[in-house]
């Protein structure tokens, strides 16, 4: 007669197994999406009983909006840190638009689209989801009203221009993610429109960079 052995989980700290618990559900989210976060799904992946996992975890929902704050804010954050590095605000917006358009980024994309569904029924997710569009929100506003100042760009209505920006590049990601071809080349057709939304000169804001040194081609080479 057999039998299965099964190995207790190691002994942890609460902060240690909290932790724990929360990378798991972060890497679930990442490769499976935010609806495959479940206690039962968590606990596999750490290797411990439900039980556990609901010890610290006892409201899912709170947990998938927590996972959903801590993957987009991340970003976010790692974004706003590499516009700081650029010396203009020109180069700075075209940076964002090439670095939000980058087909590595396609997983947080899948899991803002799939908190946006989510949301309607998860109102703690919907929350995060608000403030984190916010947070966004204000990093494109500040480029945009740095570009003003500088004389580089020509609006008057920067909180309006930051919203539509984050539209076209939610809405293009969007279109990536099913491999839709119905438009090619979705980065010069996104730095062409924003160009005209900021009062920026053509082609400044194309990818590539070497439109922004103002070394454009002319039409007739």
């Amino acid at each position: 007669m057999s039998s299965t052995i099964q190995k207790r989980a190691a002994r942890k700290t609460p902060a240690e197994r909290a932790a724990e618990i929360a990378e798991a559900a972060k890497e679930i989210a990442l490769e499976q999406g935010l609806s495959a976060i479940t206690l039962r799904n968590v606990a596999a992946r750490v290797g411990v009983a439900s039980g556990l996992v609901a010890h610290y975890q006892p409201n899912a929902e709170a947990l998938v909006a927590g996972i959903f704050s801590t993957i987009v804010a991340a970003e976010t954050e790692e974004v706003a840190g590499l516009l700081e590095k650029q010396p203009t605000p020109l180069e700075q917006l075209g940076m964002l638009l090439e670095t939000l358009m980058d087909v590595s980024r396609l997983d947080v994309t899948a899991i803002w689209v799939e908190a946006w569904t989510l949301g309607r029924r998860n109102e703690a997710l919907a929350a995060c989801v608000r403030e984190q569009m916010d947070a966004w929100q204000a990093v494109v506003q500040r480029v945009v009203e740095a570009g003003i100042d500088a004389g580089e760009f020509d609006t008057f209505d920067a909180p309006s221009v930051a919203w539509q920006i984050l539209g076209m590049v939610d809405g293009l990601n969007a279109q990536a993610l099913v491999r839709w071809d119905g438009v090619s080349d979705r980065g010069t057709h996104l730095a062409r429109a924003v160009e005209g939304m900021v009062g920026a000169a053509r082609g400044s804001l194309l990818p590539g960079g070497v439109q922004r040194t103002g070394l454009i081609p002319s039409s007739d080479s």
